[in-house]
């Protein structure tokens, strides 16, 4: 059986995208940057765009969506994601194109591997987030964009294998920095991101869960420093006796780099 592949292409507010999936096909989750730049992530990956069966949307937002158009309509690759979503791509003239497009309901099976969705808090029309198990029966999940960790996203992603996780500020660095207070208001409020601290948090849950890899991405340039998202994760599971590389596995996702591992 192929080995189990979970990429995050890039990540954070210039562009996320994260593949699922093994060396002969997997799914996008997310294509924040455009087709070219998706290309050569995907070549890193020895992967070419046609080994993509799916896109999966979290949200509208363009820092997730900004190369959608042009590589579903280049490929031909079906685009999921919520009606919200969907609503206002098609606004926005996303959907334009002739690549099918189909609303996400609870589950779609795709290419033999199975994605659930879980509804996610953010100020954004209906924002998803994705769980993918693949044949091996191992799951990945996609947690980013989140203003606060609700039931919905905890039990969505619980038990995954790995799990991508948003550690997107820290709250001292956020107050104290040069953002507006309006803005500093919006990204730490329940429709705004993930601070480090709650990431932790769910960190914990996750790995009495069973979840045996961490990736904290999503992380913001001006309010967080990729170390810093890293021991505070780090720190809440050493309390608990978890020592990373012994009894799990965590990572920073780049900014602008390809992330590979696999999914254990």
């Amino acid at each position: 059986m192929a080995q189990d592949v979970f990429a995050t292409l890039y990540s954070g507010s210039s562009g996320n995208a994260t593949y699922i999936g093994d060396r002969s096909g997997g799914v996008l989750v997310d294509i924040g940057k455009n087709a070219k730049q998706t290309t050569l992530a995907l070549s890193e990956l020895g992967l070419s765009p046609e080994k993509v069966h799916a896109i999966f949307i979290t949200h509208e937002h363009t820092d997730h969506i900004a190369g959608l158009r042009v590589f579903a309509n280049r490929y031909h690759i079906p685009v999921y994601a919520s009606l919200g979503t969907l609503e206002a791509l098609d606004r926005k003239g996303e959907l334009k194109g002739s690549f099918p497009v189909f609303q996400m309901l609870d589950t779609a099976d795709i290419g033999g591997f199975h994605v659930r969705c879980f509804h996610t808090s953010h100020d954004c029309a209906e924002g998803f987030g994705y769980t993918v198990t693949l044949e091996s029966g191992r799951s990945a999940s996609v947690a980013t964009d989140l203003g606060v960790m609700t039931d919905e996203v905890r039990n969505g992603i619980l038990r995954s294998n790995t799990v991508l996780l948003e550690s997107n500020h820290d709250l001292g660095m956020l107050f104290n920095g040069p953002y507006p207070y309006v803005l500093k208001q919006r990204i730490n409020s329940e429709f705004g991101h993930l601070n480090n601290d709650d990431a932790a948090d769910t960190a914990l849950d996750l790995l009495r869960s069973g979840t045996q890899q961490i990736i904290l991405g999503h992380l913001s340039s001006e309010n967080n420093l990729p170390d810093l998202a890293y021991q505070t994760t780090a720190s809440m599971l050493l309390q608990e006796g978890a020592v990373a590389d012994r009894d799990y596995r965590l990572a920073v996702a780049p900014r602008n780099e390809v992330l590979l591992t696999e999914v254990l």
